[in-house]
């Protein structure tokens, strides 16, 4: 009984504990369901707080975009207006050193006539209308033919007072008692009588105001500079012009030949001693045997005769030893047959190889000319350019012929040696006959 109430009291206190726990869970229950609303309309104003916010941004940004593309577009005009300034600037700076360079090179032909150019450079048009206007009415002056007197050179050199012709500003004629005919420059604004084709009659013509249909004139460049009478160009000249190496390659084309005709005398003797000699020598051979045909050779000189000398004292041993006898002795002939051949072909290839030796000694003073000098006088360079140009000529005129005689007289004298071992050949052949 005891125990039932023990378990009832329990059930009572159980059922008492798990009512007041129910109660304190409704409760907690409502508050969070209360905090739950609050935080959902807290998050709801905050959602339409930042979708406002985040609106406002896109549209500031926007805002800011446009800006930036109209700063970008400012930016790029500007640099397209600076650069076409830049562009404008280098074009007038280079129009302005043009006008300059044209007026100071029109300045300084013009005041070869004493018409002198005022350039102001903070009016260049006024200057450039004065430059074309002076030019006009100087290039209307040199298109007229105009007489003065003045004094000239005749051809030796002696100075008489005339009257001078001039056509334009290219050609000058002059005319006096002593003599009349083209006028060339002859430095220092000076003048003198020019050989030209009937430039008297032209002159005298054009003195007496005629009008000639054919003008034998005398056209020159430029009125400053002399210019030289027409040398006649002779052998010695060439050769001067060449310098010292052009005479070191006449020289030695002048021992070639005298080499090459010394050898062509040497060879018509070997080449005629073989055509008369052998045909003797086998006869006397046939005739007498081989004492009355040394007998005959004994006085007798010159290659072949000693080839057939030798031939004919070793007749009576075997055929294979004569024959080697008859080859030795013709080796020892090609010595004297060869004489000289070597000297020419020496001077063949040295000529050349001289010709360039000059050529290049010959550009080098050129340059060292150049540099010193400048290229502004052409006959400083002349001396220079003579000796590269003439020693090369030179050296191929010695080179080429000292060649080709040096192969000829070659092929005589080996045809003259096929000559005697033919004669001796047959000179055994013929003797063989005989036992």
């Amino acid at each position: 009984m005891r125990n039932i109430f023990i378990i009832l009291a329990l059930l009572v206190t159980t059922l008492s504990a798990s009512n007041e726990l129910e109660r304190a869970y409704a409760k907690e229950f409502a508050f969070l369901k209360a905090q739950k609303k609050v935080l959902t309309s807290r998050l709801s104003k905050l959602k339409a707080k930042q979708t406002h916010n985040l609106k406002s941004a896109k549209l500031e940004i926007e805002t800011l975009q446009n800006v930036v593309i109209r700063k970008d577009a400012q930016s790029e005009a500007l640099s397209n207006k600076l650069y076409q300034a830049q562009q404008n600037s280098q074009n007038v700076s280079d129009d302005t050193s043009l006008v300059e360079a044209v007026s100071l090179q029109a300045n300084s032909t013009l005041s070869t006539y004493n018409k002198d150019i005022k350039i102001d450079k903070s009016n260049y048009k006024a200057s450039l209308e004065s430059m074309f206007r002076k030019s006009i009415l100087l290039i209307d002056e040199l298109a007229t033919i105009r007489k003065h007197k003045a004094k000239f050179y005749l051809e030796d050199g002696s100075e008489i007072t005339g009257t001078i012709i001039n056509v334009g500003n290219v050609a000058t004629f002059g005319v006096s008692s002593k003599a009349s005919g083209s006028l060339v420059p002859a430095g220092a604004g000076k003048l003198k009588l020019y050989k030209t084709l009937n430039g008297s009659v032209t002159a005298n013509a054009l003195d007496k105001n005629l009008n000639p249909d054919i003008l034998n004139i005398f056209i020159y460049e430029n009125s400053s500079k002399e210019i030289d009478d027409v040398a006649q160009k002779t052998v010695l000249s060439v050769i001067n012009s060449g310098g010292i190496i052009g005479w070191v390659i006449v020289i030695l084309g002048i021992v070639g030949l005298i080499l090459a005709f010394a050898r062509s005398i040497f060879l018509i003797g070997s080449s005629a001693a073989t055509s008369t000699l052998a045909p003797e020598a086998l006869q006397e051979l046939l005739a007498g045997g081989s004492g009355r045909a040394l007998k005959f050779l004994k006085g007798k000189k010159g290659a072949t005769a000693r080839v057939l000398k030798a031939t004919i004292r070793n007749l009576d041993r075997d055929r294979e030893h004569i024959e080697d006898i008859v080859a030795e002795s013709i080796m020892h002939e090609s010595t004297r047959l060869d004489r000289f051949s070597s000297a020419i072909m020496v001077i063949a290839a040295v000529s050349p190889l001289l010709g360039l030796l000059g050529t290049v000694t010959g550009m080098i003073a050129t340059f060292d000319i150049i540099t010193e000098f400048g290229t502004g006088d052409p006959k400083l360079l002349s001396g220079g350019i003579s000796i590269a140009l003439v020693t090369t000529e030179l050296g191929l005129v010695v080179a080429i012929p000292m060649l080709m005689l040096a192969n000829l007289l070659g092929g005589w004298a080996e045809k003259v040696k096929d000559s005697m071992e033919h004669s001796a050949l047959h000179l055994i052949n013929e003797y063989n006959k005989t036992k």
